[in-house]
């Protein structure tokens, strides 16, 4: 699978088939083991990659972490997303922008989060859903598929609120995310509880190891 229009439609397919495992790459030669164990998708970490540089996550900037992406996509042959954490600022625009640069580096998919990292606390839910409808328009405007993950942060970021994450989550979805993501729950109540309250047909993702 050499072209990026491939990759994006074996990507939606994973997504509508069986659970997949999608491990967290933290540079080109990770990716590259990865692959080789038979991974059939990646997905980059923003901690991880923070770490290989000495610094701490949120600490990388915008065209490193493109430049990042890019040497992951030149290294493997399988979809890769990408951690975008918020979106490199706390505007809509940002994360639509995100969006396209993350592509033209060659992924084919990307999370945005709804955790101002700047101001050390989560956005308000319109404000955050407003960020995933920009997110999602720069995603379908591509010319390749694009997987958009919208991420709730709530328990990870000392909100453990379930409810809070649920309707987070479904606002995110109402503005076009592709897949839901909660990273943080600790245990099988509270994954079975995300589950039952997000509507029939929606996508959830549940914690990925080492997403932070």
């Amino acid at each position: 699978m050499s072209d990026q229009r491939a990759k994006g439609e074996a990507f939606r397919a994973l997504h509508v088939g069986e659970p997949f495992v999608i491990p967290n790459p933290w540079d080109a030669g990770s990716a590259r083991v990865m692959q080789a164990l038979g991974c059939k998708a990646l997905a980059t970490t923003s901690s991880g990659f923070a770490f290989t540089l000495g610094r701490r996550d949120g600490e990388v900037t915008p065209d490193e972490a493109m430049a990042h992406t890019a040497s992951v996509t030149a290294a493997t042959d399988v979809p890769v997303s990408v951690d975008l954490e918020n979106g490199y600022g706390p505007e809509p625009e940002d994360a639509a922008l995100a969006i396209t640069r993350v592509a033209a580096a060659g992924a084919v998919g990307g999370s945005i989060e709804d955790f101002d990292r700047d101001g050390g606390r989560l956005y308000d839910v319109s404000h955050a859903a407003d960020r995933i409808a920009a997110a999602a328009e720069a995603a379908r405007a591509l010319d390749v598929p694009f997987m958009l993950t919208g991420r709730a942060e709530n328990h990870i970021r000392d909100n453990p609120d379930l409810d809070d994450t649920i309707a987070r989550l479904q606002a995110y979805e109402a503005a076009g995310a592709d897949v839901l993501y909660a990273p943080g729950l600790a245990t099988e109540d509270e994954i079975r509880g995300l589950f039952r309250g997000l509507a029939p047909g929606q996508r959830a993702g549940v914690p990925r190891v080492h997403d932070r």
